[in-house]
C-alpha cells in the first residue's frame, strides 16, 4: 500500500507524539518546525512514552510550507490556537484542491479560520485527549492517556475521514469518529475550562493539586460549561462532570499546556478555551459567573505578563 504524505505544522507534543507513531506506521511523515528546527533537522524527535522510547526521523523537517518536496494528502495543524498564530498562512503553500486539513487543536469554534481561507478542501476536525509535554526542542514526554476524536467540520463523516481514522488506528491511535465534532469539543471543554486557566492563576499548582484542594470550584466551573453546550445544542451525557473529576483523579500528576505556556513565557490559549465559550454563553443569553469571572482574571494576568515582558 503507497503511503500517505503527510505534513505536521507545529512540532510540539501533540504534533510530534501523534506523527512519529503515523510515521513508525509506514506512513511518510514531514514536520513544518517553528522552534528547535536545528536540533530536529538533525537528531530528530525523542519519544519518551508510556508504551516505550524511540526516535522519529521525520521524512522531511522544513521551517516553510513551500519546502515541502511533495504534494500533501493531509495536512495536520497541531500548534496553540492564539491570535499570534497565523494558520492559514502557516500551511497555505503546501495546500493543493485534494489536501484534506486537519486541526488537532483545543478550543470552541476554532475552525473558521481555516475553513475559511480554504473553503474548497476537505476539513477535519480533531482532539486529542492526552497527557504529553514537549520538555524541550526534540524531546517529548508522554505519561498517559492517547485517544483521538475526530469529524467533518462542521458535521458528518466523509470516506476520506474514515480512511483517515485508520491510518491512525493502524498506528495504535484509539481513534473515534464523530457526526458532531462540534459537540465533541463541547466536551472537552468541560476538563479544559476549569484546570488550564486555574494551573497559571495558581501560580503552577499540577492537576491533582487542583483537584485536592477546590474540587468544588472545577465542578461549578464544567457545569457552566455543560449549561452552554445545552443551550446551543449540543448536549452532553449527565454524568460528564464525574466522568472528568475522576478521570483526573485516576491520572499522574499533570502540568496543563496552558500552564506550560506560561511557564516559557508563551502565549497562552485564552480567547481559545474561555473566551469564545464565555461570548456563547452570552449569546446564548447566559450569563455564567464563573467563567466570566476566570476569562477576565485570565485577561489580567495575560496584560501583567505583557507589562513584564
Amino acid at each position: 500500500m503507497t503511503a500517505n504524505t503527510i505534513l505536521i505544522a507545529g512540532a510540539g507534543a501533540i504534533g510530534c507524539y501523534y506523527g512519529s507513531l503515523l510515521a513508525n506506521a509506514g506512513q511518510s511523515v514531514s514536520l513544518l518546525v517553528r522552534s528547535g528546527y536545528d536540533h530536529i533537522k538533525q537528531h530528530g524527535v525523542e519519544i519518551d512514552s508510556i508504551h516505550g522510547e524511540w526516535n522519529f526521523k521525520p521524512a522531511h523537517v522544513i521551517q516553510h510550507a513551500a519546502e515541502l518536496p511533495l504534494t500533501a494528502d493531509y495536512v495536520l495543524v497541531t500548534t496553540k490556537v492564539t491570535e499570534q498564530v497565523d494558520r492559514a498562512g502557516l500551511i497555505r503553500d503546501a495546500i493543493s484542491p485534494d489536501t484534506t486539513i486537519v486541526l488537532i487543536q483545543n478550543g470552541i469554534d476554532i475552525e473558521q479560520e481555516v475553513a475559511h481561507a480554504f473553503p474548497d478542501n476537505h476539513l477535519i476536525s480533531g482532539l486529542a485527549f492526552i497527557c504529553a509535554t514537549r520538555c524541550q526542542p526534540g524531546f517529548v514526554k508522554h505519561t498517559a492517556y492517547g485517544r483521538l476524536v475526530i469529524g467533518d467540520y462542521p458535521n458528518g463523516i466523509r470516506e476520506k475521514t474514515r480512511r483517515f481514522a485508520e491510518l491512525f488506528k493502524n498506528s495504535g491511535i484509539d481513534c473515534n469518529i464523530t457526526d458532531d465534532v462540534v459537540t465533541a469539543r463541547w466536551q472537552k471543554t468541560v476538563w479544559n475550562a476549569p484546570f488550564n486557566p486555574v494551573s497559571v492563576l495558581s501560580d503552577g499548582l499540577d492537576t491533582q493539586s487542583v483537584l485536592q484542594t477546590r474540587e468544588d470550584y472545577l465542578r461549578a466551573i464544567m457545569t457552566e460549561v455543560t449549561e452552554i453546550a445545552a443551550a446551543l445544542n449540543h448536549p452532553l451525557r449527565d454524568d460528564i462532570v464525574d466522568i472528568n473529576i475522576e478521570s483526573t483523579r485516576s491520572m499522574p500528576p499533570y502540568k496543563t499546556s496552558m500552564l506550560l505556556d506560561y511557564e516559557r513565557g508563551q502565549c497562552m490559549e485564552t480567547e481559545a478555551i474561555l473566551g469564545n465559550a464565555v461570548r456563547a454563553a452570552h449569546g446564548a443569553g447566559i450569563e455564567a459567573p464563573y467563567l466570566t469571572s476566570l476569562y477576565s482574571l485570565m485577561k489580567l494576568k495575560e496584560t501583567r505578563i505583557a507589562q513584564s515582558s
